[in-house]
């Protein structure tokens, strides 16, 4: 019939759809590949190969673990799911026991070393956030993602997914109240994430602190950025705000001064404002609030003022960074009322707090320097 429309289901092809069964197994599965990850690190096979210089075999694992040597051909394939999946590099055979394993940037980011002291320089040990990521916790929230959907809330704002399974807010009084272990596991997490590279910023950006006299670092946490802000800047006064239960019985000590408040209510004034990995977990309207104070606490852009942001930007090119950029932004919605957002995003919400400009000053990794101006 003239005028028709081209039939656009067409069915694929019979090689397509065997593709596509694999792929189906893949998704389905992944979350194999979480939890194999979430064995290793329990089982500490990151540090034992860095402890056996750098290389070790599976028998050598299976000793230095204290592991029954019958269990040597099970982690043999769970070595060769996470060599595939880059949680480990293999030489020699490594189908065999004879093949030795060694660490990669990934598993590096997992060693243990003694005591709170990393084992590679301005780069915190992350297990604590491999275990949060892979808690029973989390893992139950998200498979509630299809009831949370289906669920009526009229609200601007919904619970988030972990709120509504376990009743509480994570990383707020409710948390530590009802599940004060989980609550310490998250905020061990947290703070190992939020620390996670900082030293990379301060030597590649170097420029957004030079020539500023004072800084206030909002959700600043136990201090540990302001001291390297100050260790790498020592003209730089710096301040560190957050809520009193984080801040605690910290007192100032010559190098950083310690806020107990609320970045919704008032930000100690600085030349300089600071929110690193802060703003993604929370709602736009929140992080306009958040944003709205910062500007009441900086100068004029003419006088140095200026707040720092340093967060997730989306927009990697396709690959695993841009994937890694998105499980991010759907584990912010698992998990809080937060999102990551792309550069338009941030945009938007700079705008409608007040500020007149802003650039990108780099990005490392998935991240961005943001300098956004009065």
């Amino acid at each position: 019939m003239a005028g028709q429309a081209p039939n656009m289901l067409a069915p694929p092809t019979d090689d397509e759809l065997l593709h596509a069964q694999a792929d189906l197994w893949r998704h389905s599965l992944y979350f194999v590949t979480s939890m194999a990850f979430q064995c290793a690190v329990k089982l500490g096979i990151p540090t034992a190969i860095h402890r056996a210089g750098g290389a070790a075999s599976l028998p050598d694992l299976v000793a230095a673990l204290s592991l029954p040597p019958a269990k040597l051909p099970f982690l043999r394939r769970l070595m060769r799911l996470l060599v595939h999946s880059g949680v480990f590099a293999a030489a020699d055979d490594t189908t065999g026991s004879a093949g030795t394993y060694r660490l990669t940037p990934l598993s590096w980011l997992l060693v243990e070393g003694e005591g709170a002291a990393p084992v590679v320089d301005g780069h915190p040990c992350q297990v604590p956030v491999v275990l949060a990521g892979t808690s029973r916790h989390f893992v139950e929230a998200a498979m509630g993602l299809a009831e949370w959907f289906r669920k009526d809330v009229p609200a601007a704002a919904p619970p988030s997914p972990f709120e509504e399974v376990h009743g509480a807010v994570l990383f707020d009084e409710s948390m530590a109240s009802l599940h004060p272990e989980v609550d310490t596991i998250f905020n061990q997490a947290l703070a190992a994430y939020d620390h996670s590279g900082f030293a990379t910023v301060l030597r590649e950006c170097s420029e957004v602190f030079q020539g500023v006299r004072s800084l206030t670092d909002c959700r600043g946490g136990d201090g540990a950025a302001a001291k390297a802000i100050v260790e790498a800047f020592p003209h730089i006064k710096c301040t560190v705000l957050d809520f009193p239960r984080v801040i605690g019985n910290k007192r100032g000590d010559g190098v950083v001064n310690y806020v107990a408040g609320d970045m919704f209510r008032a930000i100690p004034p600085a030349q300089a404002v600071m929110l690193k990995l802060v703003l993604h977990h929370w709602s736009d309207e929140d992080c306009v609030k958040i944003l709205a104070q910062c500007k009441k606490a900086i100068p004029a852009r003419k006088d140095g003022g200026k707040v720092i942001i340093i967060d997730i930007v989306i927009g990697a090119p396709s690959g695993p960074l841009l994937e890694a950029q998105l499980l991010m932004d759907v584990g912010m919605m698992v998990a809080t009322k937060g999102r990551q957002r792309d550069e338009n995003d941030w945009r938007d919400l700079f705008k409608k707090a007040g500020f007149n400009d802003y650039k990108i000053v780099k990005k490392l990794g998935a991240r961005a320097i943001f300098e956004v101006y009065p």
